[in-house]
């Protein structure tokens, strides 16, 4: 294994990724002058997730750097797939560490002593829309001479809705609004717990058990069925769409407004394809009466495997993937930097003029439990997000049947 002269990154596929990484790669070379060749492998999510824990490609030594979610950090660590970089951070830390970063970012991939990788892309969800359609004083009339009130950012879901249907023009190539609801036990799940944060829910309860039997659920169910089902208002391709995808079809314009993460509005400013440029802006989650907008943040961070042989050099690569220059390189090409000198840049925030609020976003951002059996629980989140929006029976019988599944888990 020893003798193998490549170096093998397992990246998420995204463009932005892709050629950041490269990128990071020609940099890192005219520093370090390896004898290895890049391999950059753009595996879609299920892919990525299938070569990191099924076919156990990072410990085997098959793989040297691998993009990694923080709903997996626990699985990882408990399986000890991922290397402990903290001797070596101690040795050879990364510029400012770790005060270049908000304590949000460093805190998941943290277990006691141990540090299995460093924040890499970030980003939480927030309200994403097109401030062209919003401001234009045609639009707003219209509006007004339709619903009786002002068009404005939806402040409620019902709002949201509304809003959506009135945005909603195939015959334009425009749709109200687009969901990620790719059954992969991702996106549907992020989507069911913002529907739930936002009406006041839990996911669990103060046993820290996953209680999804709830009025809340049922009533976030219910709304998230009847929009996804919405012809209307909603992207016809939704149920076929990752995040990836949705954030695409927002960029090529066919999309009034949507919740996902701030990467995507940030890419709408940055990639040659986008057809919103300058039309992009942000801003919180509608919410229930009475209930707070709620925020989710995942990252993805970069680990070193624990069979590389490479592992020196992986390490000295994710290093240098999180100094200033990478990180910023990797804003400007699409991704979300995650240092707080990315976040303030002046060059940054010419390109994407509502980059500064990110530290504001991390403040009101929830995360997803770090839990070794989260795959397990997030997989029946799905079956019940998915079993709900493709039936019509009542969201409070299919989140009982739900329930005693988890409960067996």
């Amino acid at each position: 294994m020893a003798e193998r002269k490549t170096f093998r990154i397992a990246i998420r596929q995204f463009d932005p990724f892709e050629s950041a990484i490269r990128k990071a790669w020609e940099s890192f070379q005219q520093i370090e002058h390896s004898d290895l060749e890049l391999q950059a492998d753009a595996l879609d999510l299920h892919t990525l997730q299938n070569t990191i824990f099924d076919r156990d490609e990072l410990k085997k030594g098959n793989t040297d750097v691998a993009f990694v979610v923080t709903d997996w950090v626990a699985t990882c660590h408990e399986s000890g797939i991922l290397l402990d970089l903290a001797p070596m951070i101690k040795a050879n830390p990364p510029d400012d560490y770790p005060s270049g970063w908000t304590a949000s970012l460093l805190g998941m991939q943290r277990f006691g002593d141990q540090v299995i990788g460093l924040p890499y892309h970030d980003g939480p969800e927030c309200l994403i829309y097109r401030k062209d359609l919003f401001e234009d004083p045609a639009e707003q009339a219209a509006y007004k001479a339709r619903h009786g009130t002002d068009l404005r950012l939806p402040q409620s879901w019902a709002e949201f809705q509304q809003i959506a249907r009135f945005f909603n023009r195939p015959e334009q190539g425009l749709y109200g609004t687009v969901f990620a609801a790719y059954p992969d036990g991702h996106n549907t799940v992020y989507d069911f717990c913002l529907q739930l944060w936002t009406r006041g829910g839990e996911l669990f309860d103060s046993t820290q058990k996953m209680h999804l039997d709830t009025p809340q659920a049922a009533q976030a169910l219910e709304f998230y069925r009847s929009i996804l089902n919405d012809g209307s208002a909603v992207h016809p391709q939704s149920r076929e769409f990752d995040s990836v995808k949705s954030g695409l079809a927002f960029a090529a314009g066919e999309v009034a407004m949507m919740i996902n993460w701030f990467g995507f509005a940030a890419m709408c400013e940055t990639i040659a394809d986008s057809k919103v440029k300058g039309k992009v802006a942000i801003g919180p989650i509608p919410h229930a009466a009475g209930c707070p907008s709620a925020s989710l943040n995942v990252c993805w961070i970069l680990g070193v495997g624990a069979g590389s042989p490479h592992a020196e050099i992986a390490y000295r690569f994710l290093r240098h993937c999180a100094s200033a220059p990478m990180d910023k390189m990797l804003t400007l090409e699409g991704g979300i930097g995650c240092r707080k000198s990315t976040w303030l840049d002046a060059d940054v925030n010419k390109t994407i003029p509502f980059y500064n609020r990110l530290e504001s976003l991390h403040q009101n951002a929830r995360e997803l439990p770090r839990l070794t059996n989260w795959a397990q629980l997030a997989t029946l989140v799905d079956e019940l997000v998915v079993q709900t929006i493709n039936s019509q029976a009542p969201a409070a019988e299919i989140t009982k049947a739900i329930q005693a599944k988890v409960d067996r888990v």
